[in-house]
């Protein structure tokens, strides 16, 4: 009888241990977010100036850019990766009102380590992919847009702007750093945006709750 007891004990928590593996790769995290600008991007690594013809004119959003949105969740903080980014960049360096930005992310490309829950998200019930393909940013306005870059100097400045997902637009403002170095400029921004600002409900789960501010951040390389 105790062999039975400690058999079927044994089995509970192989069933129990495995139920909760299940769990944690459906519910966790699997993507870490991966920064374009060099830790030891500062003042004192800075090289010489970069000539205003080096920066001024279209800049394009490279292969190899990023968009990530995450989520915080009553377990963790859940990041999912866009990897199909394009637009460009008109940059003026000495007069910012003259300046263009737009940018596209194919809402098929994004992935957060785990297919089931990527195509809940991409589905009718949320994103709706299918009916509205591609998430958009348009430049309205920069501040603070520094007139002199230093070659591997980062800088900062914000760039507010129209962000469309799922045919509803809302007005946001990304703070961004920038690097220039090596003929390409490297660029980090980030904001906070709400379920509700789109139209899309809050995924909320069973088991999980989901916090309703989206964290959208940029990992852009542009090139000329």
């Amino acid at each position: 009888m105790k062999l039975k007891l400690v058999a079927f004990a044994a089995g509970a928590v192989v069933i129990i241990g495995g139920g909760y593996a299940a769990y944690d790769y459906y519910a966790g995290n699997h993507v870490a977010v991966q920064n374009v600008i060099p830790a030891n991007a500062s003042a004192s690594a800075a090289g010489g100036a970069v000539e205003a013809g080096k920066l001024d004119g279209q800049w394009n959003i490279s292969p190899d850019s990023k968009v990530y949105f995450s989520v915080t969740t009553s377990k963790e903080t859940v990041n999912f990766e866009g990897s199909a980014v394009k637009g460009s960049w008109t940059l003026h360096s000495s007069d910012p009102s003259k300046m263009k930005a737009e940018a596209a992310l194919d809402l098929q490309s994004i992935s957060s380590g785990n297919s089931q829950r990527d195509e809940h998200v991409r589905g009718e019930k949320f994103l709706n992919a299918a009916a509205n393909p591609e998430a958009k940013f348009t430049l309205k306005s920069i501040e603070n847009f520094p007139k002199t870059w230093k070659e591997g100097e980062k800088v900062s400045f914000d760039m507010a702007g129209t962000l469309t997902v799922n045919g509803k637009s809302k007005d946001v403002t990304f703070k961004s750093d920038a690097v220039y170095s090596q003929d390409a400029i490297r660029m980090e921004g980030s904001t906070i945006v709400t379920f509700e600002d789109f139209g899309l409900k809050n995924p909320h789960a069973v088991v999980v709750s989901t916090e309703n501010n989206v964290t959208v951040q940029l990992r852009l390389i542009l090139k000329k």
